[in-house]
């Protein structure tokens, strides 16, 4: 299993210094691009979809606060798509794995950022300095070095704990694993929940029923109910778009006019 160990950590080292350092955090992190990518290294595609859109589901409502975050989706995702795929066990019991991977790696992060953060003196000097080549080489260096700490216990974790998390799972009683796999399910509800308190209001809220009444009483699959959100989604922008450009002509003709009320004050 190390060899696709590597792959898997030089994938991460990609995904993430692209996206937080490169391209300036444009998702490619985020579990639903990042378990396809996994699955696709690993010669399993579908689960890597399945394991991605799961945990995108888990992860959405999970915010940054202060500047930290309390697990690290992108080091979880890929352990739990690699242990999912090279055990060979079912996707419930990666995703009950999922959430204590991503708060061990987040805590080695931590560790790492808090070390990183004492060099802040000099990388002040160095920008004063006005050595801007120097500065993003350096900060490249150091990103790649930060990362890299992470890779390597994923590594390790990949390629000689998936046997041992393999053995463990196989061993429990078939009322634990039917406790994981409700666990993980749950876990996939409360993300939604916590993404939807963010947003709820009660002109959403209707948006909300409406789907419940489609998966329930319609029995309609998720693409049909998608296509109808996005039909619904673009007819109310373009109200909302029709309503601004009608309240900005009302404004420029009023404006307009009390403009020429004024000129013709000021010479009368």
């Amino acid at each position: 299993m190390a060899s696709e160990a590597l792959r898997i950590c030089i994938a991460y080292l990609i995904v993430v210094i692209l996206d937080t350092f490169v391209l300036s955090w444009q998702c490619i992190s985020r579990p639903i691009v990042v378990g396809p990518i996994a699955g696709l290294i690993l010669g399993d595609f579908k689960t890597g979809i399945i394991l991605g859109a799961s945990l995108e589901s888990i992860f959405m409502g999970i915010s940054a606060i202060g500047g930290s975050i309390p697990s690290d989706w992108t080091s979880a995702t890929f352990i739990t798509v690699a242990f999912t795929i090279l055990s060979g066990q079912n996707t419930e019991a990666g995703l009950a794995l999922a959430i204590p991977i991503g708060t061990v790696m987040q805590s080695i992060s931590g560790l790492m950022m808090t070390f990183w953060s004492s060099l802040a003196p000099y990388w002040e000097k160095l920008a004063v300095s006005g050595k801007m080549k120097q500065f993003i080489g350096q900060s490249f260096f150091v990103s790649f070095l930060m990362q890299s700490v992470s890779a390597v216990v994923m590594f390790f974790a990949v390629a000689y704990g998936t046997g041992g998390l393999d053995a463990l799972l196989g061993a429990l009683p078939a009322w634990v694993m039917t406790g994981l796999g409700a666990a993980s399910g749950m876990m996939i509800g409360i993300g939604v929940a916590i993404l939807t308190s963010m947003i709820w209001s009660g002109s959403v809220g209707v948006f909300f029923f409406l789907g419940y009444v489609m998966v329930k009483f319609l029995n309609l699959s998720t693409l049909p109910i998608a296509i109808i959100g996005i039909v619904i989604a673009v007819t109310i922008f373009l109200q909302d778009k029709d309503v601004i450009e009608v309240k900005n002509s009302i404004q420029e003709k009023l404006g307009a006019g009390s403009k020429s009320s004024d000129e013709k004050g000021f010479f009368a």
